[in-house]
């Protein structure tokens, strides 16, 4: 089966390339997402193997920052159940959770970050989700095509 791409937004004050880079085995569960389109993603259709773009969001540097990989599919988000928690969801059902995440891992870090006005104004990238009119989701699809250009742009200094 044929592995898809994905980019994954954060805001780096929550959680950083760098924050992934620390955690142990430099990789974190991708928790919290509270839409059901992303969820919808993280649940039916990221599996294993997927290739990933980390997005730093909500700050001054909206750019993306470096690689990631899927290493465990969709299982039920914990932090839904959690009171103590700002995800915390009420209405969710321990027998059929509403939200999803899925672990990803740390791959490359890019040498220079691919910011959004350079991604803007790329030709290559014209058609990416990420630059649509009203998309404001933190988990989406790219295709290869757009995975490598910003891959290649990412490795340039």
């Amino acid at each position: 089966m044929q592995n898809k791409y994905w980019l994954v937004k954060s805001e780096p004050e929550a959680f950083s390339l760098d924050d992934l880079k620390k955690s142990k085995n430099q990789t974190t569960c991708w928790d919290g997402v509270r839409n059901y389109q992303a969820r919808n993603y993280l649940r039916d259709e990221m599996k294993k193997g997927d290739l990933v773009l980390f997005y730093h969001s909500g700050s001054n540097a909206l750019a993306v920052m470096g690689t990631c990989e899927v290493v465990k599919e969709g299982y039920p988000d914990y932090t839904q159940f959690d009171p103590e928690n700002d995800h915390y969801d009420p209405k969710a059902d321990h027998k059929n959770p509403t939200w999803i995440m899925v672990d990803i891992q740390f791959v490359k870090e890019f040498k220079t970050p691919v910011t959004l006005v350079a991604i803007k104004s790329n030709p290559k990238l014209k058609n990416m989700k990420l630059i649509a009119r009203g998309n404001r989701l933190s988990v989406m699809p790219v295709t290869k095509e757009e995975f490598d250009e910003i891959e290649k742009m990412g490795n340039k200094k």
